[in-house]
């Protein structure tokens, strides 16, 4: 007989996504498959489209992929972009990076402005970017609202009123794939042409649905696109999903998991849900503050709601700190990616999370710093309860 290690209670899935999934949609996504072409689904469809407009803060077509939000991404570019055109990026991390990169691969031209992974897009550097674009050979400003790789928010708001000081008519992406249902997100209101997003994060999913808002501007600009598609045509998902159906098989019982998962925020209430990111996000930078750790995003009106990334003191390797809390603890903490490789780690307080989960996180990652012998105050634990016991 073979004996195996059993490590007593739950593994703390801390990462910034994916996120821990509630039981009910656990057992929402166990249901029996159905057929998605029978007469029942077309409720399913209706019924999760009219949940995810407030979400999304939108009235606009809501397109559902079965993919990852690299899926996502590519319809965003290939529906509305061709080979040759040119857009604006902005290096805010890794996630930033490989869209400007899956650009390239696309025969899309790429301006980019480089960055040094601490903040979001300067909305000045829009402004000045797109006026000295007199030519208008700018398409698209590709822009990642939530960096998921380093914890910095950028101000879709500001953005949008730089595009407009500009007057220039390129369409605005946003990346959303970390940010939805942890911040607020207004994509009617911020005028975004295309919002893209992931199933994974804080919309409490296992990876596998892609989406895709789209302003009636994109789907104008769809129409001339000369990109080849097929599998991410907009317009067979719109034809189709106005019958409550999909042009090719959906991730059904997916679905059903994001059926209850909407459920549950709207039934939480999304200012409620928004603020219970914004204040746990806080008990996790007063511990940092407390521990003497520095938080990598450098703007404090940048700091996200879904994560908190800390950078190591100099000699010290996050990755091994990382090893010790996982194997000591059960817990397992973002990695840095990239650039950052080595030097962060990453505190996920996203999705399904309460006052006990982030207090406990936050427990594992003080006792790891002791045990890995990184310089540090003790505290910050205590700074965060209190904190938390005081909200």
């Amino acid at each position: 007989m073979s004996i195996t290690n059993h490590r007593a209670g739950r593994h703390f899935l801390q990462i910034p996504g994916p996120s821990n999934v509630p039981d009910s949609v656990l057992r929402a996504m166990s249901k029996a498959v159905v057929d998605h072409r029978g007469p029942e689904f077309p409720d399913l469809t209706f019924d999760i489209l009219k949940q995810l407009g407030p979400i999304f803060g939108t009235k606009a077509s809501i397109i559902i992929y079965p993919s990852s939000g690299t899926g996502a991404w590519e319809a965003a570019l290939v529906n509305t972009l061709s080979p040759g055109d040119k857009i604006l990026a902005f290096e805010t991390g890794w996630f930033a990076t490989l869209w400007k990169n899956m650009a390239e691969k696309l025969g899309i031209k790429v301006e980019w402005v480089e960055g040094d992974w601490r903040r979001g897009v300067d909305p000045t550097i829009v402004e000045d970017k797109l006026l000295a674009d007199s030519e208008k050979e700018i398409k698209a400003v590709c822009v990642v609202h939530n960096e998921t790789s380093t914890g910095a928010t950028s101000r879709i708001n500001e953005i949008r009123q730089a595009i407009d000081n500009s007057n220039h008519p390129a369409l605005f992406m946003v990346d959303a794939i970390s940010s939805l249902g942890c911040t607020e997100y207004h994509h009617d209101d911020w005028a975004v042409d295309v919002t893209i997003s992931g199933s994974q994060k804080g919309l409490m999913l296992p990876p596998g649905l892609g989406f895709n808002v789209i302003s009636e501007k994109a789907l104008l600009a769809s129409k001339n696109a000369s990109s080849r598609l097929c599998y991410w045509s907009w317009q067979e998902m719109i034809d189709n999903n106005k019958q409550g159906v999909f042009p090719y098989t959906p991730a059904t019982n997916l679905l059903f998991g994001l059926q209850e998962a909407l459920r549950l925020l709207h039934n939480e209430g999304l200012e409620n849900v928004y603020a219970r990111h914004a204040r746990f996000a806080q008990a996790a930078r007063i511990a940092l503050e407390n521990w003497g750790l520095e938080n990598l995003c450098s703007i404090p009106e940048e700091y996200s709601n879904s994560l908190t990334a800390a950078l190591m003191p100099e000699g010290h390797d996050a990755d091994n700190l990382r090893k010790i809390i996982l194997e000591k603890f059960n817990m397992s903490l973002g990695t840095g990616l990239g650039k950052m490789k080595n030097k962060i780690f990453r505190i996920g307080h996203i999705g399904d999370f309460n006052e006990l989960t982030i207090t406990g996180t936050l427990g594992g990652v003080e006792m790891g710093l002791a045990i890995a012998g990184v310089p540090h105050k003790i505290g910050g634990v205590n700074a965060a309860m209190e904190f938390l016991s005081n909200q």
